[in-house]
């Protein structure tokens, strides 16, 4: 894929946006909204400014590559099914045992030699233009800002390159980057990461190390440095395997860590061990601003472009973003991988608005008493599976697990509290909801049996429900029953929270005989008729050591939590859009929303 543009145009619906467009805030929100759109289209913005610095950008930005499940389909060149089918024969090989079946093995041999990368003695097409040291200056690099609260711009489509201490073993990550200065990036790999482990190795031998990032060429490169590949695999590996051809790789200019040649844009630098920087905040994939931190910082070396490069990037915050459609190819190309560890495994789901790790739901045949237990630990031990923290496990049975209507409805027949493991593990660096970072509560559910027998005892509507739990708190301000059909329907309270829910929660257990699933969410920012962002508030804001009771019935808190829960971590405070730029964008026919959209997907705060 040489020209990524190009290839846009023919097979993407390119839609190529020439007004001038600042990179703080305007640029972001287009892209933003585009993606959240049935008809999401890629874009490209031609005329990037910076209003603040003064700066016309000769360099266009190209976003929403992922746009939609057909165009990702069409970046893989194939369905992300057959490439997890060639997986799968791979894991499945064994020795032959006659002449006839090594001939047959050949065909599949053959192919696996174009894996591996190939290393170029020769320059690369993104090392064209070179730019030492004493002219580094990443301001003229249209890198973007997207939240008005974050901690400056950003670079988010970075494909970060390193190696460990030794050599032996390159990784490819894709972290955000935040623009300190004109020379100076943070370094956001998280701690479970590989380049932190290799971070870990240079800092115990007190040398500094080398990093490079690159920036653009082939959209697979970046889905890649994403993927969740084994530690001290190569993640050019799974390109080479994708593609069918090897990865063709350059060296860089100031250090031994290869970088594919065609890459539009590579900032090469050191990494001092032992300085650290406060990074962020940032507004961040969870819909959340992940807070301020300490993370290393790369002093740029040299930076090398293509003669007209395009820069990529991407856009994060509440879903559904453009991370849907990657995680769909990520989700479908790794199933293989998980069989081996759950062998009775069908298919697993990992929902967009369960923000990817705080929510999977498994499909397995189930064989014995225990299993989908089983399969929770296995989950919560594998990789980073292991940052999942709600699993839900069903049976062979079960609708398609992407029929959101149809799967809800059969959990909920079968949802049974004594069914329901609650534990701590692992979870991902972004997680706020936890008492300490790191680490916080699991849940899982076996749904894999029977309908369970008993619904609720004395259903009621929503208005007398209503009347019936303010008298016992006057805060609950609103009231909906959904899945009523069902054995277990879920009633969602909205709440003016003046103190902790869990402080006197048994006042709420008389009313057992009318509810059977209760959750609780603040009034402020959630709207009770719209069960997709419902989920994606509940999943994140919830800690299921602290915040899910089991007895007489289940309730959820989910609501922000604060000193009066005996939080004492800093709560995020969730991705808004700027009124004004949105304003500004509709004005200028940039973008066509209504109120009706901007409250479906919480573009902005609201009572």
């Amino acid at each position: 894929m040489e020209n990524v543009v190009k290839w846009l145009e023919e097979n993407g619906d390119l839609k190529i946006i020439d007004e001038p467009l600042d990179i703080e805030l305007e640029i972001p929100h287009i892209a933003y909204i585009e993606v959240k759109n049935d008809t999401s289209r890629p874009l490209l913005f031609t005329k990037p400014i910076s209003k603040s610095k003064g700066i016309e950008y000769n360099m266009p930005i190209v976003m929403n590559i992922f746009a939609n499940r057909e165009l990702t389909e069409k970046i893989f060149s194939k369905h992300p099914d057959s490439v997890a089918q060639g997986i799968e024969k791979l894991l499945k090989l064994k020795p032959p045992k006659g002449f006839i079946e090594k001939l047959k093995m050949i065909p599949m041999l053959l192919s696996l030699k174009n894996v591996f990368p190939k290393r170029l003695k020769s320059s690369g097409e993104c090392q064209e233009v070179i730019i030492c040291k004493n002219n580094i200056d990443l301001d003229k690099l249209p890198i973007l800002k997207t939240w008005e609260e974050d901690g400056g711009a950003f670079i988010t489509m970075g494909q970060v390159y390193t190696q460990s201490l030794d050599g032996s073993m390159q990784n490819l990550g894709m972290y955000r980057l935040q623009q300190y200065s004109k020379n100076r990036l943070g370094m956001h790999w998280q701690i479970h990461k590989d380049a932190s482990s290799f971070f870990d190795q240079y800092k115990r031998a007190n040398k500094k190390m080398p990093v490079t990032v690159a920036i653009g060429g082939d959209p697979l490169y970046i889905w890649c440095g994403q993927a969740p590949m084994p530690y001290g695999m190569f993640e050019m590996l799974l390109y080479g395997f994708v593609r069918g051809k090897n990865a063709k790789l350059v060296k860089s200019i100031t250090n031994s860590i290869y970088i594919p040649k065609d890459v539009d844009i590579v900032i090469e630098g050191i990494v001092d061990p032992n300085k650290m920087e406060i990074e962020g905040p940032f507004g961040d994939h969870t819909g959340y601003y992940t807070l301020k931190e300490l993370y290393p910082v790369m002093e740029v070396e040299t930076i090398t472009m293509k003669k007209n490069p395009v820069f990529q990037a991407t856009v994060v915050g509440k879903p559904p973003l453009e991370d849907k459609y990657m995680g769909w190819a990520t989700e479908r190309i790794f199933l293989p991988m998980l069989k081996p560890m759950t062998p009775d495994l069908i298919d697993y789901y990992m929902p967009e608005n369960g923000v990817f790790h705080n929510l999977i739901l498994g499909k397995m045949k189930t064989l014995y008493k225990g299993h989908a237990e089983q399969f929770m630990h296995a989950f919560w031990g594998v990789g980073q599976m292991s940052f999942v923290k709600h699993a839900i496990f069903v049976n062979e049975d079960a609708p398609e697990l992407e029929d959101s209507k149809a799967i809800t409805e059969y959990i909920l027949n079968r949802l049974d509290s004594k069914k329901v493991l609650i534990t701590r593990g692992i979870i991902d660096a972004l997680d706020h909801t936890a008492n300490e970072s790191l680490v916080g509560g699991k849940l899982g559910v076996d749904a894999t049996g029977s309908e369970i027998k008993d619904g609720v005892k004395n259903p009621i509507d929503n208005k007398l429900l209503l009347a019936k739990i303010k008298e016992i708190n006057s805060d609950i301000v609103e009231l909906k029953q959904y899945f009523t059909n069902t054995k277990n329907p879920i009633c969602i309270v909205t709440i003016d929270k003046s103190k902790s829910i869990m402080s006197d929660i048994e006042q709420l257990y008389i009313l057992k005989e009318h509810i059977k699933v209760l959750i609780i969410v603040d009034r402020k920012n959630n709207d009770i008729n719209e069960p997709y962002m419902l989920l994606w508030r509940i999943v994140n804001n919830i800690d299921a050591q602290r915040d899910v009771i089991l007895e007489p019935f289940i309730i959820i808190d989910g609501t922000n939590k604060s000193e009066v829960d005996g939080f004492n971590r800093e709560w995020p405070k969730d991705t808004h859009c700027t009124k004004e730029i949105l304003d500004s964008l509709q004005k200028r026919g940039l973008i066509d929303i209504d109120e009706k959209f901007i409250k479906k997907f919480g573009l902005l705060p609201f009572e």
